[in-house]
């Protein structure tokens, strides 16, 4: 059963969540060595400068920001402007709770028996992966699931490097317990995952990426669910990330994953509509795959063969059928991502253009009779995904006007805003983790708002390009 939800049960939470934060704070001056690197200790308390100076900068010139608003809702197109951001606050304060209510309604699947565990073929495509895949398949092995129900598949996608060379020494270690296979030339993770699933013959088919490592107990409970839930047709890993003991940026986006997933997939999940099943870990009902398995190989977008966003892909088409798709909390996989800018900003375009496909072949069933039973959170998701694009060129254009007409009023109000919002983040992974490590959440939304923002922009309007962008680098959904 759900845990109850009441008045209590959230302001319990608060307290405990507050007194953390307290306690990390203190961590932080002190100093304790948990960041690796002086470095990026500095960088953190930075960003408490940054944010002082921002509310300062608010304090000194609110009366401007007063004056400002009354300017422009007095004109005809600022009062236009006002309605709908009012309007679009209030929407994103209930959708807000909305999620809140779900999150505290959400529960992970408790794994099932040895006997009640279903078949499984786990595939690992891999291109220009060196060693990493060699550490993935190892861990894959390690698994607690049954040997003589678990069919292990590795794909090599015409690598450059020495690629093959571990999957042959992986092979040599694990015997008959791995398939290996190589693709003859690059044909990208689509195709690399396609052969995988056209020979793989589990009831359920684990998709991990070649830089991703999982837990012994992964698995077992990641396809728990579909035991429970005939209904289900693919499940969310949650991913955290592996290469975040020293660069700030991985750093920054293992905050992120943690909200994302166990905060806003937790949500979905409850409303059985996860609306992307990460490729660093996933699960897919055989036949819920198979059922759209031409569809999704042969897909286009605007003439163009899709080569970016299978995992995106594929969860839409399986939401597509009716089927359930869910998070688990408890099955964890810990995954590479880019520790520099220029392959952290190709990650989110790739990304980015994914959604906007995605969000465009959404549109077309959401809002029939697509599945049994309530239809509604699938509804809300889908506009709110839509809402964020459709709004994405009006924000940057009023940005770009309030940092002419004001730039220090402007920086103020935006770091406001940050601290705001961010402080949520922080909360949620403090209380998850009891770790200082919440507090990067403030350095990342500093980063994207003002180093990212034009990056969903960009996307709606190159959404018809094909490509990686970057191959060989770490890019995780």
């Amino acid at each position: 059963m759900a845990p109850k939800l009441n008045l209590k049960t959230i302001f319990s939470f608060v307290k405990q969540s507050v007194k953390n934060l307290k306690d990390n704070i203190n961590t932080i001056i002190q100093g304790n060595g948990k960041t690796e690197s002086p470095y990026n200790r500095i960088i953190l308390l930075s960003t408490f400068l940054v944010m002082i100076i921002g509310l300062y900068s608010f304090s000194v010139f609110h009366n401007d920001f007063e004056q400002f608003h009354i300017n422009a809702v007095g004109s005809y197109l600022g009062g236009i402007f006002g309605l709908i951001g009012l309007a679009l606050l209030a929407y994103k304060t209930l959708l807000f709770i909305y999620m809140l209510y779900n999150y505290f309604k959400y529960k992970p699947i408790a794994s099932v028996t040895d006997n009640e565990l279903p078949t499984c073929t786990v595939i690992v495509p891999a291109y220009n992966e060196g060693k990493q895949v060699w550490d993935t398949l190892m861990s894959l092995e390690k698994s607690d699931y049954l040997k003589d129900k678990l069919q292990l598949i590795a794909i090599d996608d015409g690598s450059l490097d020495n690629t093959w060379d571990w999957i042959l020494d992986a092979k040599a270690k694990l015997g008959d317990r791995l398939e290996i296979f190589k693709q003859p030339k690059n044909k990208g993770k689509r195709h690399a995952l396609y052969r995988g699933f056209n020979l793989g013959t589990g009831d359920v088919f684990v998709t991990v990426d070649s830089d991703s490592i999982v837990n012994t107990d992964t698995l077992r409970h990641l396809v728990s669910p579909f035991v429970n839930n005939e209904n289900c047709g693919a499940v969310a890993g949650n991913i955290r990330v592996l290469n975040n003991k020293k660069a700030m940026l991985p750093k920054m986006l293992d905050v992120s994953f943690v909200l994302s997933f166990e905060f806003v997939r937790s949500a979905e999940s409850n409303l059985k509509s996860v609306l992307c099943t990460p490729g660093a870990l996933a699960a897919y009902r055989s036949n819920a795959v198979h059922n759209c398995l031409p569809e999704w190989i042969n897909q286009t977008f605007m003439g163009q063969p899709s080569d970016i966003g299978e995992d995106r892909a594929m969860t839409n088409m399986i939401l597509k059928q009716g089927k359930h798709v869910l998070f688990q909390k408890n099955a964890v996989a810990y995954t590479n991502v880019p520790e520099e800018y220029p392959g952290l900003y190709k990650m989110f375009i790739r990304w980015g253009r994914s959604n906007v496909r995605e969000n465009l072949e959404m549109a077309k069933y959401v809002f029939t009779n697509f599945r049994e039973g309530s239809k509604f959170g699938s509804r809300v998701l889908f506009v709110s995904q839509f809402l964020r694009i459709l709004m994405s060129y009006p924000m940057v254009l009023f940005m770009l006007f309030f940092v002419l007409v004001h730039p220090l009023l402007f920086l103020g109000s935006t770091l406001l805003s940050i601290l705001i919002l961010s402080t949520f983040s922080v909360i949620f992974f403090t209380n998850r983790y009891k770790s200082l490590e919440g507090f990067w959440a403030y350095t990342y939304s500093i980063l994207y708002t003002f180093g990212l923002f034009w990056i969903t922009p960009y996307a709606i309007a190159t959404a018809n390009r094909r490509g990686w962008l970057t191959r060989g680098l770490a890019e995780k959904r």
